[in-house]
């Protein structure tokens, strides 16, 4: 059987240090604590549903684990910026201070960390 097309996704996302990352995922990005027990914190919102994962010996990855298609990413990055989100720079990749990257067909993508430096993004298709 395949999945429903009512199915609804849970992005599970480890952090080493909740008491770090806990305000981030809640007061930056505003996603709200549905349930926190000794293993994970479940919050949701802005279409997702994330489990933030205790585990002790999380090491972040290079390459973003989720990210979010929004409508107008200036608006959006300048929104979050205000938060203090602070854009990853890629040479030859990325520009100016909200670290936008454009490509071809126009599609504009940026990427910015949580606390623990997982990767994260933002994408506005072209």
């Amino acid at each position: 059987m395949a999945l429903p097309p009512s199915a609804a996704v849970t992005v599970f996302v480890l952090t080493g240090d909740r008491a770090l990352s806990l305000p981030f995922w809640r007061d930056v990005l505003g996603l709200a604590v549905r349930e926190d027990n000794p293993h994970a914190v479940t919050l949701a919102g802005a279409g997702v549903e994330v489990q933030l994962v205790t585990v002790g010996d999380h090491a972040p990855r290079p390459h973003p684990v989720m990210g979010w298609t929004v409508p107008d990413i200036v608006a959006t990055s300048q929104a979050l910026a205000a938060r203090g989100v602070v854009f990853l720079q890629y040479d030859g990749i990325t520009e100016g201070p909200l670290g936008l990257c454009t490509m071809p067909d126009g599609t504009r993508m940026n990427w910015f960390a949580d606390p623990e430096g997982t990767v994260l993004m933002l994408t506005q298709p072209g």
